[in-house]
C-alpha cells in the first residue's frame, strides 16, 4: 500500500507541465508535512524523528548539513535537526534546540503528548531531559571520539549519510579530515584525559539504573514516554546501536535498554492513557538511582561550569565524585542551568513539597541552592 505522502507527491510532478514555475525552497517548505534536515549520526535528530513517530505528526525528512543543502533557510545557530516552520510572512523560520521544539508542537498538535499534565511529574520530566541532552551526550562524544575503534568507524561511516552517491567525494581524504576535526574538539564536551574515568563510570552507572528501571516500566516516566524517554532515546541510538566501544558495555550491563532503545524508534503503535503516567507522590524506587546519577555528576559540572561563566574564568575546574573535573565553559550548558531553574520556579509551592524528596535524597536540589 502506497502511503498518502508518496501518492500526493507523485500526484503534484504529474501535474508539473513545461511551463510551470519551479517553487522556492520556503514555498516547498511551507506545504506538507512538517519538514526538518538531519543525519541518522546526530543523536538530536534521533531524539525527535522517535517522539514525531510516536506522536503520529507527520514529516519529511531531509538529509544533509547545512554545509551542503544551501539552497534552505539557515538558522542562526546551523544544528541538527533544523525544522522549518512556516512563518506569518509566506515563508518559514529555521529553527533548532529540540527541547523547545518539542513544548511548540505539543501546542501545535493535539494529543498523544510528551509532557505530563501533572507540573511536578513534568518537571521531573524536563530535568531527565536535559540530563540525556546535556550530560549523556558527552559520553556519546567522548567514546566516539576518544576510541580508536570508535573513531574508526565514526569517521568512516558518518561522512557517507549524505555524500554516499556523491563521485566527486574523495571519501578517504574527507574521512581522515573529518575524524580529525573531531577529535581534537573533544574538549567541547569536557573530555579529555582527567576526565575520562568520571564520563565512563558515569554512563555505566546510568545504564544500569535504567536497565533496573525498564524490568518494571517500560519508560522513564511510566508506561507511556515522556521527553525524557526520547532524549535518552536520541543519545543511546549512538552510545548503545552504533558506537563500538560503548555498544558492547551497553549490551553487556544493559541488554534490556540496548533492546529498549530499538523498539523506541517507532512508538506510532503504542496506545497510551493518562493512567500509564507514574504518579509524583508515588515514586518508584527504580527511579532514584536515575536522579542520583544527575546530582552526583551533571549537577556539580553544570553549577561549576555556570560560575566558571559569571567569572568570566578561562577553565571550569572543579572536583566531582571526588575527583577532578576540568574542561573549557559552555555557555549553552549555562543557559540549561538557567532555564531549568525557570522551570522549577513555575512550580507552585505545593508540587515543590511532593518532589522535594526526591530531589533533596539525590542531590538534585543543589540545582536550585547552589
Amino acid at each position: 500500500m502506497k502511503s498518502p505522502l508518496t501518492h500526493s507527491i507523485k500526484a503534484s510532478k504529474n501535474m508539473t507541465t513545461p511551463e510551470s514555475t519551479p517553487e522556492s525552497p520556503a514555498e516547498s517548505l511551507r506545504e506538507g508535512p512538517l519538514a526538518l534536515m538531519g543525519t541518522p549520526g546526530s543523536p538530536y535528530t534521533r531524539k525527535m524523528l522517535a517522539l514525531l513517530r510516536y506522536r503520529r505528526i507527520p514529516y519529511r525528512l531531509m538529509p544533509g548539513s547545512h554545509r551542503l543543502r544551501k539552497d534552505l533557510p539557515r538558522p542562526k545557530v546551523e544544528l541538527l535537526p533544523t525544522f522549518y516552520f512556516p512563518n506569518d510572512a509566506g515563508g518559514v523560520d529555521a529553527v533548532v534546540d529540540s527541547t523547545p521544539i518539542i513544548r511548540r508542537l505539543e501546542g501545535a498538535y493535539p494529543g498523544r503528548h510528551v509532557v505530563p499534565e501533572d507540573a511536578a511529574l513534568a518537571f521531573l520530566d524536563y530535568l531527565l531531559e536535559d540530563y540525556a541532552d546535556e550530560w549523556l551526550t558527552k559520553a556519546m562524544f567522548h567514546y566516539r571520539w576518544g576510541k580508536a575503534p570508535d573513531i574508526e568507524k565514526g569517521a568512516n561511516i558518518l561522512t557517507r549519510y549524505a555524500m554516499m552517491n556523491d563521485p566527486t567525494t574523495d571519501h578517504q581524504k574527507t574521512r581522515e579530515t573529518f575524524g580529525k576535526r573531531q577529535t581534537e574538539r573533544l574538549y567541547v564536551v569536557g573530555s579529555n584525559p582527567t576526565t575520562a574515568p568520571v564520563i565512563e563510570a558515569s554512563y555505566c552507572r546510568f545504564m544500569a539504573a535504567f536497565e533496573a528501571h525498564l524490568q518494571t516500566y517500560r519508560f522513564a516516566m511510566g508506561h507511556r514516554p515522556g521527553a525524557s524517554d526520547f532524549a535518552i532515546h536520541g543519545q543511546l541510538t549512538q552510545l548503545a546501536r552504533f558506537d563500538p566501544t560503548s555498544m558492547e558495555i551497553a549490551i553487556r550491563i544493559a541488554p534490556t535498554v540496548s533492546a529498549w532503545v530499538e523498539v523506541s524508534e517507532d512508538l506510532s503503535g503504542l496506545a497510551p492513557s493518562p493512567a500509564d503516567w507514574i504518579s509524583a507522590d508515588t515514586l518508584p524506587e527504580t527511579l532514584k538511582p536515575i536522579f542520583a546519577e544527575i546530582g552526583r555528576l551533571y549537577v556539580p559540572v553544570m553549577l561549576a561550569n555556570a560560575k566558571a561563566l559569571a567569572a568570566g574564568a578561562a577553565k571550569v575546574e572543579t572536583e566531582v565524585d571526588g575527583k577532578p573535573w576540568v574542561q573549557d565553559p559552555f555557555p549553552y550548558q549555562g543557559r540549561c542551568v538557567q532555564w531549568v531553574r525557570g522551570e522549577y520556579q513555575k512550580l507552585s509551592a505545593a508540587d515543590k513539597a511532593r518532589i522535594a524528596p526526591l530531589l533533596a535524597e539525590t542531590g538534585c536540589d543543589r540545582m536550585f541552592t547552589g
